[in-house]
């Protein structure tokens, strides 16, 4: 699809994001919300199919039922022209197997968050009977603020339909195929956690444990061999950590997990020094009566001779023969060994020849062959004390790298390259990675995001968020006001509280009778209930001068704070009126304050609050005409951007009126001298 067309009148494609088997995914932009979506949308190829059409159908089936913070959210599923789509949560940044890839060696606590983000996911989607089939790096996105979200439910199916899932038809990706579906099996939760096994074992070494030339040779390997230890990759590996892989991955469903929280309890305290003594788990041996092949050895293992029973009447041969070994000459057998004698000091002269040769080449090889040293382990030391320590490893210190880390103390090694405990040539060059301290990150200005989503990201970072709610009638409720540490500050989220003003949206009020009440009743109860009042003026005989006839809306009618409420006052009864009076209108414009200052503070050690900007002003009009006194308030308002108001006077001709506009205390407009054009 090319770049610019509008889908529904409403998805304005930006650019293609990537291509899968069965769709392809753009970057659009939605006009209507004004924010930019992921559409999947169903390839050209594929779309008279209908066991792809319904796969893509089940696909937004199974996502709209799962509300994660973990799971790609789906806003909207539609058809246009016979092209089936979906319109999804946009992601920015990278899928698991990219950031792996470019992150790794990944840190085993790093590991472990993203893989509880995972594990949150797949709980969710347990949770609704629903089961992936198709987990793998590539269908889980890492957004930048390391977030991350569970995408793709093309081949998800709900545990109660049967009839979608086929003996002998395998879908997935090999390389995290569990054994049962790699048999033809059904796919069950058990399945979607040994999966989960496989991806944290490509996490803790960067690569996945099975390759082959063809997936069936792949297929094979899952369900015939054992999975590699990943402390024969990388020894620092804690055992308990190791066993969350081996339990995931256990080649019979039963030896696994019973659920996905299980396996995230047990991947939670890996790391605990509680657990540094533990075992390596094994599964339990049960014979399943597959068939079992015998090794070569047994084949070639020779018996141990019993006695030979001799039969009955027969002579005894072996007795016999060694009688007539026993009865020869001592003579004969002088004459054999003289006879053989030269031919064994032969064989004796040319074996210790060839021994000679034997040990001088291992000899030979002992002298020639490269001296090795082991790399020594220096991560925690200061940087001077790992060059020594090189030094005298007859190693070489190469180039140094600064890094951040929340595990190492400023200016001490993190990690070396190669890894402590590798053997090497003597004088090979080893890189050092030295601390910075912890990754500090930069505060934005989070004032009119949304709360919740906001929130999740920054926990996700580490931080301590606390919230506060207020009412207000400007800012919508679940967004954010206020933030109690400024933007552009650079912290360190671990060590951060974050307290958040969240507007709960503005009270409700309802209206009490206003009617025959003064002007300062009035607007006494207009101020006490965060209301607006708005003046009209009309004679009236049986209310008196100064006091309300109606109100609108009326009694009882519910309203916002903020709203406003028109009151119509009385001028009294028109005969009492002797002179002639002028009515006109003057339009002001109030221009909103914002009262951002340009010297805001970013200092990291400043403990001030996030701005001081403010996103409202109060303003007051003062009117002075027949009807009005400048010396009470004629209209009070909140505004949140520049706003016209109009005025109306009533003034006895050839007199003039007068009014006066305050916002938050200070007046900002007057006219002492206001007449009719």
């Amino acid at each position: 699809m090319r770049a610019g067309y509008t889908l529904n009148g409403r998805y304005r494609i930006v650019r293609a994001l990537g291509e899968g088997g069965m769709a392809n995914v753009y970057l659009a932009h939605d006009l209507i919300l004004d924010r930019d979506v992921s559409v999947k949308l169903l390839r050209l190829d594929l779309r008279d199919d209908p066991g792809t059409v319904r796969r893509f159908q089940r696909e937004a089936l199974a996502a709209t039922e799962l509300v994660d913070d973990n799971i790609v959210q789906v806003y909207d599923v539609g058809e246009e022209n016979g092209m089936q789509y979906l319109v999804m949560e946009y992601v920015e940044g990278t899928d698991l197997k990219a950031y792996i890839k470019r992150h790794f060696p990944i840190a085993y606590q790093e590991v472990i968050q993203i893989m509880e983000q995972i594990l949150n996911a797949v709980k969710t989607a347990h949770e609704h009977n629903i089961i992936h089939r198709d987990l793998k790096p590539q269908n889980i996105l890492i957004d930048e603020h390391q977030v991350a979200k569970i995408t793709d439910f093309g081949i998800a199916v709900a545990l109660s339909e049967h009839s979608l899932t086929q003996t002998n038809t395998v879908l997935g990706s090999v390389h995290y195929l569990s054994p049962e579906q790699a048999r033809g099996g059904m796919a069950t939760k058990q399945s979607d956690i040994y999966s989960l096994g496989i991806i944290l074992y490509e996490m803790l070494t960067g690569t996945v444990p099975f390759e082959g030339e063809t997936a069936v040779s792949i297929a094979l390997k899952h369900f015939q061999s054992e999975i590699p230890s990943v402390r024969d990759i990388d020894p620092r590996i804690p055992q308990a950590l190791e066993n969350v892989v081996l339990k995931a991955t256990a080649k019979r469903p039963a030896d696994r997990y019973t659920d996905v929280a299980s396996m995230a309890d047990d991947l939670r305290t890996s790391l605990s020094p509680k657990r540094a003594g533990e075992v390596r788990f094994t599964p339990a041996q049960d014979d399943d009566g597959e068939t079992k092949v015998l090794p070569v050895s047994a084949l070639n293992t020779t018996p141990v001779p019993h006695a030979i029973a001799k039969p009955v009447g027969e002579p005894d041969q072996v007795a016999k023969d060694e009688s007539q070994s026993t009865d020869q000459p001592d003579t004969g057998k002088k004459k054999r060994k003289k006879y053989r004698h030269p031919r064994r000091r032969k064989f004796l002269i040319a074996g210790g020849i060839i021994l000679l040769i034997f040990l001088g080449i291992i000899i030979g090889v002992a002298l020639f062959r490269p001296q090795m040293t082991n790399v020594p382990d220096v991560i925690g030391d200061k940087e001077s004390a790992a060059r020594s320590a090189l030094v005298t490893a007859k190693l070489k210190v190469g180039t140094v790298h600064k890094t951040a880390s929340d595990k190492v103390k400023i200016h001490r090694v993190v990690r070396t390259e190669p890894r402590s405990g590798t053997q090497l040539k003597q004088k090979s060059v080893v890189d050092l990675w030295i601390s910075t301290g912890p990754k500090r990150y930069k505060l934005a200005n989070y004032q009119g995001d949304a709360y919740a989503s906001t929130a999740a990201k920054l926990e996700a970072l580490g931080f301590t968020v606390h919230r506060e709610s207020v009412h207000s009638t400007s800012v919508p409720a679940g967004r954010i006001m206020q933030q109690s540490l400024a933007a552009g500050r650079n912290v360190v989220p671990s060590k951060t509280d974050l307290t958040f003003t969240v507007s709960t949206g503005s009270e409700t009020v309802t209206l009490a009778d206003l009617t025959n009440k003064t002007k300062s009743q009035a607007q006494s109860y207009a101020t006490n209930h965060n209301l607006n009042l708005a003046f009209q003026y009309a004679y009236s005989n049986d209310v008196a001068k100064g006091r309300v006839i109606r109100q609108s809306p009326g009694e009882g009618a519910v309203v916002h704070e903020g709203d406003e409420i028109t009151l119509t006052m009385s001028r009294g009864d028109r005969s009492e009126s002797s002179s002639s009076v002028d009515e006109f209108s003057v339009d002001v414009k109030i221009p909103f304050d914002s009262g951002s200052t340009d010297d805001q503070s970013t200092d990291d050690d400043s403990s001030s609050s996030s701005s001081s900007s403010s996103d409202s002003n109060l303003v007051q009009i003062y009117l002075k005409d027949q009807d009005h006194s400048l010396s009470s308030i004629y209209k009070q308002m909140t505004i949140t951007d520049d706003t016209t108001v109009t005025l109306p006077f009533t003034v006895t001709s050839g007199k003039s009126g007068a009014y006066k506009v305050v916002r938050d205390g200070h007046v900002i407009a007057s006219d002492n001298h206001v007449t009719k054009n």
